[in-house]
Formats: C-alpha cells, sequence, structure tokens
C-alpha cells in the first residue's frame, strides 16, 4: 500500500510548480546607498558626522557643485569652517555643505575636528620661559584667545596641569593660563639672555668676556677666547697648584717658607715692587704658606706669589706648566702670563671645585669695592688683574644657582666691568 501510495506522488513532484513574484523596484537615497556600501576603510576616511570645531589641515578649495568639479573659493587654515550639512554625492563620497553654499570634501585627510584630545593633572613641575612665549584662555584650538601676563622671558614656572590638542602639547601655569611646550624650556635657559645682552650692549674687540653657570655648564661668551697679557689673573694658577699640594697633603698651611732674595729672581717671578704689602726687598723671614696665599688671594701680593711659585711649584717647572695647560685647556707659561677670559673663567672654576680656604680668601680682598663684586649683594669670590691698559677680573658669584664670569679689558675702565657684572647678576642672581 505504502509503495502504492509514492508511485501516485511521483507525477505531483515532477510538474512544474506556478511562483507568484513579490520583487518591487526600490529607489534609495545617495545616503542609503553610502550605509549600504560603507566600509570599515570608508568610515575612518570621511566624516560620519558634523565636527565641533571644523578646522583645515591646509588651505583647501570648495566647489559650487556637489560632485567638486567647478571650484568655488579657497579656505584658509585655522579660520572657522561653517558646516551646516553633511550629504552624500552621486559619487558616493560624503561632502559638507558649506554656510556660504560651497562643498568640501567631508574627508579626515583635509579637515580635522579641533579639539582637546586630553587633559591631565601633573605633579608640579618648574620650567623656563622661552623669549616670545604665549598665554592662552585654555589649550590651544581654533578660537582659543590670548592671554596678557605680566611674566618675561627667561624667568621660571610652575605648571599643574597638561593637555594634548591637534597643535601640541599645553600646559598650564597656575593664575596664568595655557601654554605650548615649544614655548618653555626644562632646563635652566637665562644664559640665552645673557649672550643677548653680551652681543647687543657690549660687542667690543677690546672685551673678552665668559660666562658659566656651574650647576648647568652652560655659558655665554663674547671674544671669551681672545687672549691678553692677564696681569695678577694668573695667580690663580699659583693659588690652584699650592691648593692641590695641600689637598694630596705634601704641603700643610702651617709649613713655613724663608723670603730669600733667590725668590725674586727666578726667571718666571713677578716684579716684587709690584703690589702687596710683602717687603719689596728680601727679609730672611719665614712665612707661613696660609699667610702666603691669604697675601696672594687679598693683597695679589707678587712677593707672596714669587715663594710660592719658587718654592712649591718649583719656579713654575714642568709638571706646573703641565698641570695647568691641561687644566685650562691651552698651553699656559708664567712668564708670558697671557690667557683669555675663558681659560681664567676656567682657573676659577677648578678652584671652586677644589672647595678650599682660598674661596673664603678670594671672598675678602682689597679689591672689593670695585669690578665684579662692587654692586652685588651676595658672595663674590674674585681675582682681579692690572697692568698697562688691560684691566681684568675672574669671579665666582654665589647666586641660588652659581656662576663663573670672567671680564678681561684692554684700554677700558673699572666701570665698564662693573656694568658687565650688574647686567649679567640681574639675569642670574
Amino acid at each position: 500500500m505504502k509503495k502504492l501510495f509514492a508511485i501516485l506522488l511521483i507525477p505531483f513532484f515532477l510538474s512544474p510548480l506556478s511562483v507568484i513574484s513579490t520583487e518591487k523596484t526600490i529607489s534609495l537615497s545617495n545616503e542609503a546607498k553610502y550605509q549600504l556600501t560603507a566600509s570599515v576603510v570608508t568610515n575612518t576616511t570621511y566624516f560620519d558626522i558634523i565636527p565641533s570645531n571644523p578646522n583645515l589641515y591646509s588651505d583647501s578649495n570648495s566647489y559650487s557643485d556637489q560632485a567638486l568639479t567647478v571650484i568655488a573659493k579657497t579656505h584658509t587654515a585655522n579660520v572657522p569652517l561653517d558646516i551646516v550639512a553633511l550629504k552624500i554625492n552621486d559619487q558616493a563620497i560624503p561632502i559638507f555643505q558649506l554656510e556660504d553654499g560651497s562643498y568640501i570634501e567631508a574627508s579626515r585627510q583635509i579637515i580635522y575636528d579641533d579639539i582637546i584630545m586630553s587633559q591631565q593633572e601633573l605633579p608640579v613641575a618648574e620650567f623656563w620661559l622661552k623669549d616670545g612665549f604665549k598665554f592662552y584662555d585654555s589649550p590651544y584650538i581654533m578660537g582659543t584667545k590670548e592671554v596678557k601676563t605680566k611674566l618675561v622671558a627667561y624667568t621660571k614656572v610652575s605648571v599643574s596641569e597638561e593637555a594634548q590638542t591637534y597643535h601640541g602639547t599645553y600646559y598650564k601655569v597656575d593664575g596664568q593660563g595655557w601654554i605650548s611646550a615649544d614655548d618653555i624650556s626644562e632646563t635652566d635657559n637665562r644664559m640665552e639672555k645673557v649672550q643677548k645682552t653680551l652681543t647687543q650692549k657690549y660687542n667690543k674687540p677690546n672685551y673678552g668676556i665668559y660666562i658659566k653657570q656651574l650647576g648647568t655648564n652652560n655659558s655665554a661668551s663674547l671674544n671669551g677666547d681672545v687672549t691678553m697679557y692677564s696681569a695678577s689673573v694668573a695667580k690663580l694658577a699659583t693659588l690652584y697648584y699650592v691648593e692641590e699640594q695641600l689637598q694630596s697633603q705634601t704641603i700643610k698651611l702651617e709649613d713655613k717658607l724663608k723670603y730669600t732674595s733667590d725668590v725674586n729672581s727666578f726667571a718666571k717671578a713677578y716684579d716684587p715692587s709690584g703690589s702687596g704689602k710683602i717687603s719689596k726687598t728680601a727679609d730672611n723671614k719665614d712665612y707661613t704658606i696660609e699667610n702666603l696665599l691669604k697675601a696672594v688671594a687679598q693683597n695679589s701680593d707678587n712677593v707672596a706669589t714669587n715663594v710660592l711659585g719658587y718654592y712649591i711649584a718649583n719656579q713654575y717647572d714642568n709638571d706646573f706648566q703641565s698641570t695647568i695647560s691641561s687644566l685650562i685647556g691651552t698651553d699656559f707659561d708664567m712668564k708670558e702670563r697671557k690667557l683669555s677670559a675663558k681659560s681664567a673663567a676656567n682657573l676659577m672654576e677648578a678652584i671652586y671645585y677644589q672647595n678650599g680656604d682660598i674661596i673664603n680668601y678670594l671672598s675678602n680682598t682689597d679689591f672689593d669695592n670695585t669690578r665684579i663684586s662692587k654692586d652685588i649683594s651676595v658672595q663674590v669670590a674674585h681675582k682681579i688683574g692690572d697692568a698697562y691698559d688691560f684691566k681684568h677680573d675672574v669671579a665666582i658669584v654665589y647666586a641660588d644657582e652659581p656662576f663663573i664670569i670672567s671680564v678681561f679689558t684692554n684700554n677700558a675702565s673699572y666701570t665698564d666691568i662693573t656694568n658687565i657684572a650688574n647686567d649679567v647678576y640681574a639675569i642670574l642672581k
């Protein structure tokens, strides 16, 4: 029976069936077609909403037709772009309609949303303002306003927040506003101002000037490598060499040296008739090394220098010459006594790092009321030099950030040296 029923059904399955069609032709908008065909790449290439603060990466054209074939005008970057609608043209390209009726491709390669991308609080950090800095009322985006400030370049500020925009990194300076990372320095930049001051005010061939911050190693120079007769500034070499022997315990402060006629007659000795208070002629008395060092540092005593040079520096032998030459970075001869402002500064810096009693002696001299130390209120350890038309002074200035200042002059005045020192100190104090 079952087999008969199956045979009877065969004609039914083999007969053609009538199909009733339900398909209709549907007209889709450009926007709908775009949504159906858009890919991940398309979505990252084009905007799907109107940006809140649209800006151009560079000057770009808008077009009078949606097909973007007829140029209407050129729009400038960083000028507000007034968008009224987002459309899809017949070429399935997203376009923005502008307020003036023109169109521009809604491409992320042409337009970006000029917004603050991130903002966070920071541990308080200190920076230095660069020349030409600007403050804004918020992290800079198009439309941000510049704000006025009484702060000046090359001064220190504290920041507490950081923000990122398409224009870069910005920091918040409490009580002032926001500033670009390009307008601040992580390190002390005051030496840039020192250099500008030297160049603008003291650019004369008879000046040799060298300044160096001891904490940062930043320096400024004007004819700093030009050599001159250094006069008594060369006594820094004697002071340094004797201090080295003290620190190596080769000698002691209480050791005594006899003042004989020989100490004034060796080839590289100073003229005993020059500066100082010790007898100009040999008295065969014993002088302690401590008293001789004080006489050299405080009175610029020629005889005291000769005694130390004769006994401790072995009449300025090869060891002395090579030690000092290596220290200052150029050949040095105690007989010629030629130095540049920079090499003299190197000598004073070496004495600074010795940190011996010599610094105290150089901070209390017969010459503190002239030249570098005259108007500076903090401790100044300095060594002067005078001969012929040469007038020099080299000093450690103990500002908050100690610095070396070396001023060599030819045919200038003590006041000139004071003015240079005052201008530098006003910046670095």
